[in-house]
């Protein structure tokens, strides 16, 4: 399958398979091999900037530490990296990061890849029924869409290609509203003719886009309709959008009853989560089958908390200090997530048992001491909570980045959550959704009627490490805001920083694209 994944840049003249299909193709399973099967293994990764999740400097690190979730300290000699980490939290990166031609780069791999995928179904489609073709032909479209989601949220404006064949030269730029109509028109077009049935269980369907998972990227695309549509996002306005919030009303009831709120909260990302009753689209994970990674624990554990859970660590990732405010850590009040979703102390083994550093002492992480760079403090290898979210897979592989916990993309939470701040918006009461959520783990109920401040506060604490801030900052105004630990970017205030550079090598390639307000 990986022989005929698409070239990384649509940008390339004629970015065909070297390989001609008709050598490959020859029955309805090979069909699906290499078109739909070779899209399915483009979605996690064991490579650096592939993947929707799992892996580094991609599209998971542009969404998470440029936020106010989650900071990788400089500690001394470790995770300087040229001060990468430190220019994503400060908002000063540069147009040609890596992690920004990494993100621009494999989203429109795959984006090639579906192009391709539905050339070669119509010209196979004599290998399968009417029903099949139309339904798999669907399917390629769902993908590639979501993937246009991606690039409409983290680029704004960018080139729509769905041709296989199409050249360099009829590449030109499409305004960001352009992107979210075609999105929504893909979705809406594709969802009736998709499997009804859920994605997150074993089996045919395990891991595939089915019609409940076009519906929830409809409710995410309607909520964010105020910031997907507006054009000019440097202006200080943006277009009213209450249709779009209603219809993404419509859209989460439609999830209702399909999933539910896991009552173990935990459950979701446990090394054996095919059953949740609440997640909604995963990678699959197979220590055996499977190459692609999670490497988020060993990138946030401490090396000696890492050991004696059998696995590796990298002693980086930590929560922030806005991160502990929010779960009210430290106060009789503290919420129940932070000690499903952090290390915030001393460290124990995956049997309960204290952990020793190597020097023999109790290995307490220190939240509270956390900040950008904490070289030559006292708690300059323990600052900061740590990453607890996914259970540690005992019989993990790879320094323990091969896992048997499937990665969680989309849950029935964020519907709940979803649907609440909708309806905020739109001046009606989203309390009791937004209890749903909170009291599963056994948090207080909100006593009075639910803000949208509370929802942002809610969607933090829910949605640790899950990848999903940065969006959640940029629709409630509030990425560019200076949070306590992050000083202002001057003229950062327009917005210009809520849509990231189009990648300076690929502006060089393509004269016809123009660089994002601001850089």
């Amino acid at each position: 399958m990986m022989m005929i994944a698409a070239a990384c840049s649509f940008l390339e003249e004629g970015p065909r398979d070297q390989k001609p299909s008709e050598e490959i193709v020859t029955d309805a399973n090979s069909l699906y091999l290499t078109t739909l099967g070779n899209l399915y293994s483009l979605f996690g990764s064991d490579t650096d900037g592939e993947g929707l999740m799992g892996t580094y400097r991609g599209i998971y690190d542009l969404c998470t530490f440029t936020t106010d979730e989650a900071i990788i300290p400089t500690r001394g000699g470790d995770w300087y990296d040229g001060g990468l980490w430190q220019r994503l939290y400060l908002h000063t990166w540069e147009t040609g990061e890596a992690p920004l031609k990494n993100a621009w780069n494999y989203l429109y791999k795959v984006i090639v890849s579906a192009n391709q995928a539905l050339e070669t179904l119509s010209e196979n489609k004599n290998l399968i029924s009417d029903d099949e073709y139309s339904s798999w032909c669907a399917e390629a479209r769902a993908i590639r869409a979501m993937y246009y989601y991606y690039l409409c949220d983290l680029f704004g404006r960018v080139p729509l290609v769905t041709s296989a064949s199409m050249a360099m030269a009829d590449v030109a730029q499409s305004e960001r509203s352009e992107v979210f109509h075609f999105v929504k028109k893909e979705l809406e077009e594709t969802a009736p003719l998709l499997y009804e049935g859920r994605s997150n269980l074993k089996g045919k369907y395990y891991g595939r886009i089915t019609r409940p998972v076009t519906h929830f990227l409809l409710a995410k695309l309607c909520l964010n309709a105020e910031v997907f549509t507006d054009d000019d996002w440097t202006d200080g306005t943006r277009p009213g959008c209450e249709n779009y919030l209603r219809e993404a009303i419509v859209w989460c009831d439609s999830l209702y009853g399909i999933y539910h709120l896991e009552t173990d909260y935990s459950a979701n990302f446990s090394v054996f989560n095919e059953n949740s009753v609440e997640n909604i689209l995963t990678i699959p994970m197979d220590k055996q089958e499977y190459s692609s990674q999670f490497q988020y624990l060993f990138r946030s554990l401490h090396y000696d908390h890492a050991a004696a859970c059998g696995m590796s660590g990298e002693n980086g990732a930590s929560a922030t200090l806005e991160v502990l405010e929010a779960n009210g850590f430290g106060t009789p009040g503290q919420d129940p997530r932070f000690d499903f979703n952090y290390w915030g102390g001393q460290a124990l083994d995956l049997n309960g048992a204290k952990v020793l550093s190597s020097s023999g002492e109790p290995l307490v992480y220190k939240p509270l001491s956390v900040e950008l760079d904490v070289t030559g403090t006292a708690d300059e290898k323990l600052s900061g909570a740590r990453m607890r979210k996914y259970e540690i897979d005992p019989n993990g592989m790879k320094d323990g980045k091969l896992i048997g916990n499937d990665i969680v993309l989309f849950r029935y939470a964020d519907v709940l959550l979803m649907k609440a701040e909708a309806l905020i918006r739109l001046g009606l009461d989203g309390t009791s959704d937004l209890n749903e959520v909170r009291t599963r783990t056994g948090a207080a109920a909100l006593d009075s009627a639910a803000t949208l401040d509370d929802v942002l506060r809610e969607r933090m604490v829910e949605f640790a490490w899950e990848g999903l801030r940065r969006q959640d900052l940029v629709r409630f105004e509030a990425f560019t805001r200076s949070w306590s630990s992050r000083p202002a970017v001057p003229g950062e205030s327009n917005g210009f920083t809520t849509v990231f550079p189009i990648p300076a090598d690929v502006l060089d390639l393509n004269p016809k694209l123009s660089q994002n307000p601001g850089y």
